[in-house]
């Protein structure tokens, strides 16, 4: 198979493995601070985790992604990308060391959210850099097969990393700050290991004519006001983004739903509960990974419309089935087939806004995209806050949600009705005419 020896000719490249050994490190500490940030928050026995709580660790740890990525490009194309996954990393040991002495110290939780703020936010960076670099370390014609390797190699390190938390939390030190430094640990290995990579071998290349850095922001700023602009004329991307805003926004609201039932209404000790979280989390996990086989065949059949339709409508009928019973088994359940409609709706949408939105605002509106799905499920956790009892027993909450689910069943399937009655304008993407699918 051609993308097997391609993966062979990648893995004999000495700068590509080093950059993906960084890669590897750098988001399996991730994993592991992100997992010690929401036991510190859900789990610690000396506090009372409230659902404004896990709202406030949520927006700790995917607002910098929203706020910050649209403006990293700007930044990575004037610093030496090796120096910033250096100083990037040793900057994320430094902080999380500092946050896991705030933990110790039982400090007020306003600066503990600081110190965690700052970590998350430097990550922002060091993934932008690590996708920007890519292109220094191995050839053209392996490019395909690096940018799906990478990433994909990265999630899994950041899986694996929370798994570790996870395990070293439960079996070796019993400390939420043993597991910060755990991470912290490993960002300094992740720094070091960038050490292997001469430094201008990653770029950016020099440009004579580079605009100044407040004009580069500024037409950013410009650029994804006119992205926005586009996504209004093309209606189909614009429907499945409002879809898929909701579904990740009901998702945010019963995950915060099971960090509470997990911390309190499951077990009254916090080792069990946190096991369980481990593994509606894992479960979840699952269902991420089914999806992704999946909905390639379903969407051929079905097209990714009547996808989302499937995916929407089943959490409609599955989520309060499942979920008001409150009890671990079938909220487990309902984890799976959460994990997999959303992952399942996302691919979706990917597809749609590929195929509708000119390709020379695709990473404008992706930027959007982005900003899309982290608010919603930031928001989602704020409603939880208001709405959820301390057990995170929630009946309204549960059939609010069924009730947004299947409105956005119901929505796709109109929208897609009226998409056949109604093409939209073709689009030229590089010469090639495409039309809604």
């Amino acid at each position: 198979m051609p993308v097997v020896g391609d993966l062979r000719v990648l893995l004999r490249l000495p700068d590509f493995r080093r950059l993906l050994a960084v890669r590897l490190l750098s988001q399996a500490a991730d994993g592991v601070f992100q997992v010690a940030l929401a036991t510190y928050v859900v789990f610690s026995p000396e506090k009372q985790t409230s659902p404004a709580a896990i709202a406030s660790a949520m927006a700790v740890l995917l607002l910098p992604y929203s706020l910050i990525g649209p403006f990293a490009g700007v930044l990575l194309d004037r610093w030496q990308r090796r120096q910033v996954f250096l100083f990037g990393n040793l900057l994320r040991a430094v902080l999380a060391g500092c946050t896991a002495v705030l933990v110790v110290a039982s400090v007020p939780d306003w600066l503990f959210y600081v110190s965690a703020l700052s970590v998350t936010a430097v990550n922002r960076f060091v993934l932008s850099g690590l996708s920007a670099a890519l292109p220094h370390v191995t050839g053209a014609e392996q490019l395909v097969v690096a940018n799906s390797l990478s990433p994909t190699a990265g999630t899994l390190a950041a899986t694996l990393g929370g798994g570790l938390a996870f395990v070293f939390r439960l079996t070796v030190v019993d400390s939420d700050a043993g597991v910060v430094l755990l991470g912290s640990v490993l960002y300094l290995c992740a720094a070091l290991t960038s050490l292997l990579m001469a430094r201008e071998l990653l770029g950016p290349d020099r440009v004579p004519d580079r605009p100044r850095l407040t004009d580069a922001l500024a037409s950013t700023l410009r650029g994804l006001t006119a992205g926005l602009r586009h996504l209004a004329e093309r209606r189909d991307a614009a429907r499945s983004l409002a879809a898929m805003t909701v579904l990740r926004f009901c998702y945010g609201a019963l995950t915060v739903t099971v960090l509470m039932l997990c911390r309190y209404a499951w077990t009254t000790q916090e080792s069990e509960g946190l096991a369980l979280l481990g593994v509606a989390l894992a479960v979840s996990g699952a269902g991420f990974f089914v999806a992704a086989v999946i909905t390639p065949w379903a969407t051929g059949r079905l097209g990714p419309y009547g996808w989302m339709v499937v995916c929407a409508g089943s959490a409609a009928v599955l989520v309060p089935a499942l979920g008001l019973t409150f009890t671990p088994g079938p909220v487990l359940a309902a984890a799976f087939v959460l994990g997999l409609v959303t992952q399942g709706a996302k691919i979706a949408t990917d597809t749609v806004v590929q195929t509708s939105v000119d390709d020379a605002f695709r990473g404008r509106v992706f930027s959007l995209y982005d900003v899309l799905f982290n608010v919603a499920f930031v928001g989602a956790a704020a409603v939880a806050a208001l709405v959820l009892p301390p057990d995170g027993r929630s009946v309204p909450l549960v059939v609010a949600v069924a009730f947004l689910y299947a409105a956005v069943a119901l929505s796709v399937a109109r929208g897609a009705n009226v998409s056949r009655e109604t093409p939209s304008a073709p689009m030229t993407d590089g010469g090639h005419v495409s039309r809604e699918t």
